[in-house]
């Protein structure tokens, strides 16, 4: 860890004197491309000169206190090599953390998609319920949410809603959500008061570039239909929402929110591209599905990974055993404590897998 923590700051100084070379910054593509691998270094250099300095301190006040004869000097650096083994401990730890790999997508916008699964229409409240409680969430964010498609129910439910979250970090936080959701509770229809079960899937997708996933005209076929509301109700009298099917997998994204059929075209091929990348990534990842089993499960969206029970007033988290009695502010959106716990469960399992345990 040492070593690899060595060669990072030399590369780190390597690019600073080129980033200061005029002839690169005369090549601005050359020059952002250095920027950013510099800038990608500087959190983990700093941890790390941090840590030699608190290393230096430590020595110091070691061989300080084995010299002097003073007892008011020997008790302050007595408490000084207290206060700095902590502060060393704390930056190993971080700087184990920062040697993870990182995840390509963590910085992405995201699509999530949240179907209603066994239940009938309370399966569709459930839906609208999980809905509201990632849009409360993304708020306190300050992340912006862009609805890309709906399908209603007559009771204000959702079949299914498709949406976008932009902002700094959304997948790092979100990816952990994929998967059935369960609830259980006694619908407003029930007279007798019999608790239900039902469920919903989530599934989230980092935004894919252009590059990232390119899409032949000759393999989708674009159908334009007439928008419409739950229940039937026409909303539009002109063909301005759009279907669009992928030939070659048999994927199908419609979009009808807009009333521009081009704006609801450029949604659905938005979803289309992130839909096809996950295909791309769970084909990729297939092989080394051992390399990345943990705690907090594989985010297939098949896969049972949280319960709201309301007569209790309780979440469960199944994939690291997190139970929280507050269910009400939980689906207001109150759910770092739950993403936070996993990402520390995630880097755990990672950190092991990695034999990354070891002191610097």
């Amino acid at each position: 860890m040492l070593e690899r923590l060595n060669f990072i700051e030399a590369k780190y100084e390597e690019l600073s004197i080129k980033i200061s070379d005029p002839s690169i910054m005369s090549n601005q593509k050359e020059w952002q491309k250095l920027c950013k691998e510099h800038s990608d270094l500087e959190v983990i250099v700093n941890a790390f000169r941090d840590y030699k300095k608190v290393e230096e301190d430590l020595e110091f006040n070691k061989e300080m206190l084995g010299s002097e004869d003073d007892k008011e000097l020997r008790e302050m650096a007595q408490e000084e090599i207290k206060a700095l083994t902590e502060r060393k401990e704390e930056l190993s730890m971080e700087l184990k953390l920062l040697l993870l790999p990182k995840d390509p997508n963590d910085d992405k916008n995201v699509f999530v998609e949240i179907r209603a699964g066994a239940g009938g229409e309370e399966a569709a409240l459930f839906a609208a319920n999980l809905f509201r409680m990632y849009t409360k969430y993304a708020e306190t964010k300050r992340w912006k949410v862009e609805l890309m498609s709906t399908n209603e129910t007559d009771i204000g439910g959702f079949k299914e809603v498709v949406f976008m979250i932009k902002g700094d970090g959304a997948y790092s936080k979100l990816k952990y959500e994929s998967g059935v959701h369960r609830v259980q509770r006694v619908p407003d229809t029930e007279s007798s008061g019999r608790i239900h079960t039902s469920t919903a899937t989530v599934a989230v997708l980092p935004e894919v570039a252009d590059v990232d996933i390119e899409i032949n005209a000759n393999d989708i076929r674009v159908d334009v239909f007439r928008a419409s509301g739950h229940g039937g109700q026409s909303v539009n009298t002109t063909d301005s929402a759009v279907r669009i099917t992928h030939l070659p997998t048999g994927l199908v994204v419609s979009c009808q929110d807009e009333k521009s059929q081009l704006k609801n075209k450029e949604k659905a091929m938005k979803v289309l591209r992130a839909r096809l990348f996950e295909i791309a990534e769970a084909e990729r990842l297939a092989g080394i599905a051992e390399d990345r089993k943990s705690q907090v499960g594989t985010g297939d969206r098949s896969e049972r990974i949280r319960t709201y029970n309301y007569p209790q007033g309780r979440m469960t988290d199944h994939r690291i055993g997190l139970t929280l009695y507050r269910l009400e502010s939980f689906l207001n959106g109150d759910i770092d404590e739950a993403i936070d716990a996993l990402i520390t469960a995630d880097q755990a399992e990672k950190m092991k897998a990695m034999g990354n345990t070891e002191d610097i």
